[in-house]
């Protein structure tokens, strides 16, 4: 039974987006901030894709505080950043990560939507590269991506499975739970009509909801962190180009003063998307093939995520952190007593 809790031991850490707190705080330097996480003995890792001119100096202080830096990760356009995602694979390898979460954005470089045909090519090569390196690229659910039409995640990995090879996915369910119940998310991908036909549940507490059916897939490599509520507040402190407020993907997971967040809080409102955290843990200890390695944290100070806001990022992480370890140690407990 010791050997089946190694094999199934996993790693918390924690996306490193250049700031410690909020984005109004001055500048921190690389070293203060390694030494700030370090500090908190709470993660296993870093999670980041440094610039090629910085990797010497993450590997560096990732040596001096003992974080490594085991995944990263980017986004990329189709027709025009394939070479990027093959060279960021490669420097993973530099970097010793094992998964690279990738972002295929929805448009290709031409400005027509990309097709599945389009991202089964491109998975499958990043794959077979990603193999040779020794990181496995992870396809991550995601807003303003290909896969936030979440039906063709599967139209997709079914077609890469009949072809022999394993599909490997992030898992970021912030981008799930937020629409429940969120009129401005209703028309995007004709969600609505699709919630009404039960085409799609994102209920997490009732059975076939999309979360659940890519878990008990065995798709689940990767599990991203940051938690949300059922029609979770716009970020209307912050704003895109064009005027539009952030999408709001993104809720404090614990209590934040007053004035650090744009909307009243709620703990109880955290269940939704706790309780998927919960089914993936629950799915990963029942199943010995479970590919789950790594659990990032990811509270991010973007327009859609917490931008505008001062409560603390850092702070939400390792509260987030301690709680997912809580659930583990719950699991891991049961694993040994049977």
């Amino acid at each position: 039974m010791d050997s089946l809790n190694s094999r199934k031991k996993l790693k918390l850490g924690i996306a490193n987006r250049g700031v410690v707190h909020h984005d109004s705080e001055p500048h921190v330097s690389l070293e203060r901030w390694f030494k700030t996480i370090s500090e908190t003995n709470t993660f296993d890792y870093v999670d980041k894709t440094p610039s090629e001119n910085e990797i010497d100096l993450y590997l560096k202080y990732s040596d001096k505080y003992e974080l490594p830096i085991l995944c990263g990760g980017w986004f990329y356009t189709i027709g025009n950043d394939e070479n990027l995602l093959f060279k960021n694979l490669e420097n993973a390898r530099l970097l010793g990560s094992q998964c690279h979460n990738v972002q295929i954005k929805s448009k290709h470089a031409e400005g027509y939507d990309v097709t599945n045909d389009q991202i089964i090519e491109i998975y499958m090569k990043a794959s077979e590269y990603g193999d040779r390196v020794g990181c496995k690229p992870c396809f991550e659910l995601h807003i303003n991506m290909w896969s936030e039409d979440f039906l063709r995640i599967f139209d997709v990995a079914e077609e890469i499975e009949r072809k022999g090879v394993s599909f490997r996915m992030t898992l970021d369910h912030s981008h799930i739970i937020f629409k429940i119940d969120n009129d401005f998310e209703m028309d995007k991908f004709n969600l609505s009509e699709r919630l009404k036909q039960k085409k799609l549940i994102l209920d997490p507490y009732k059975k076939g909801h999309v979360a659940g059916k890519l878990i008990n897939k065995n798709y689940v490599n990767l599990l991203h962190a940051r938690s949300v509520i059922p029609n979770n507040p716009k970020n209307i402190t912050a704003t895109h180009p064009d005027g539009s407020v952030g999408r709001g993907v993104q809720y404090p997971f614990i209590k934040p003063s007053k004035g650090q967040f744009h909307s009243p809080w709620d703990e109880e409102k955290l269940e939704p998307w706790k309780e998927i955290v919960r089914q993936v843990l629950d799915y990963h200890y029942r199943n010995e093939i479970s590919p789950l390695e790594l659990i990032s944290t990811e509270f991010i100070p973007a327009i859609d995520y917490g931008a505008g806001n001062t409560y603390s990022l850092l702070d939400s992480s390792v509260a987030c952190a301690h709680w997912i370890r809580e659930e583990i140690a719950l699991r891991e407990k049961k694993s040994f007593d049977i």
